[in-house]
């Protein structure tokens, strides 16, 4: 369960990674501080993607978790998710956020460069994410996605999320970026992983080393 005061920074961003357990993610969520948990579709039909979301958006909700779906904007409303995240071009954008944004957390990610970045960004959309899900199999960071998230970071007001690597110190470097949200994927869910400890030894990484933000 989450603290009723989130701490003042970085914090975690879980990923759904392919066929996850619903208890996993569960667990997860008894492991400390989680801001939002990102449900990609992962190859799954629609039918079957709204089910295993209906399962996870109370629980995750009731921990104190805000819940975003990747891609589906009806799905995100059947289920009363918190958001939504798109990669998509800058007017698909800007249309999802004219149409959503009132109620729902509208996230962008797909951005490789700095101009895609600003281009993005000057939707307002609620956050921007550096990185592709199911592309942290390496235990470092991409160094292009640190590069991204620390130079947002310094430039933009709109919080960032920077994807870490299948090792969980590398929430550090992501932490020293500078920017709001670390995403966690691999870390968290591998095989042979149990997820409460991984997101407890997370945050206790990120309450050593991670830089304060500004009240």
């Amino acid at each position: 369960m989450n603290d009723a005061t989130p701490p003042n920074r970085c914090r975690i961003v879980l990923i759904a990674p392919p066929g996850v357990p619903v208890a996993s993610i569960a667990a997860a969520f008894d492991g400390g501080d989680v801001a939002s948990l990102i449900l990609p579709e992962n190859g799954m039909d629609e039918v079957s993607f709204q089910a295993f979301a209906e399962q996870i958006v109370p629980t995750a909700q009731a921990a104190g978790v805000a819940v975003i779906i990747a891609g589906d904007t009806r799905i995100a409303g059947r289920v009363q998710a918190d958001g939504i995240h798109v990669e998509a071009s800058k007017a698909e954008l800007a249309e999802t956020i004219d149409h959503f944004q009132a109620k729902m957390m509208v996230g962008a990610g797909g951005a490789k460069k700095r101009d895609d970045a600003l281009e993005l960004g000057e939707t307002r959309p609620d956050y921007i994410f550096f990185g592709r899900f199911g592309y942290d199999n390496k235990p470092e960071p991409h160094p292009r996605n640190l590069s991204l998230g620390e130079w947002w970071a310094q430039m933009i007001q709109i919080p960032c999320i920077v994807m870490a690597g299948s090792d969980l110190a590398s929430v550090e470097d992501v932490a020293a970026t500078g920017a709001e949200f670390v995403a966690l994927s691999s870390a968290v869910f591998a095989d042979g992983v149990d997820p409460k400890t991984a997101v407890a030894r997370a945050n206790a990484l990120l309450d050593e080393t991670a830089p304060r933000f500004e009240d």
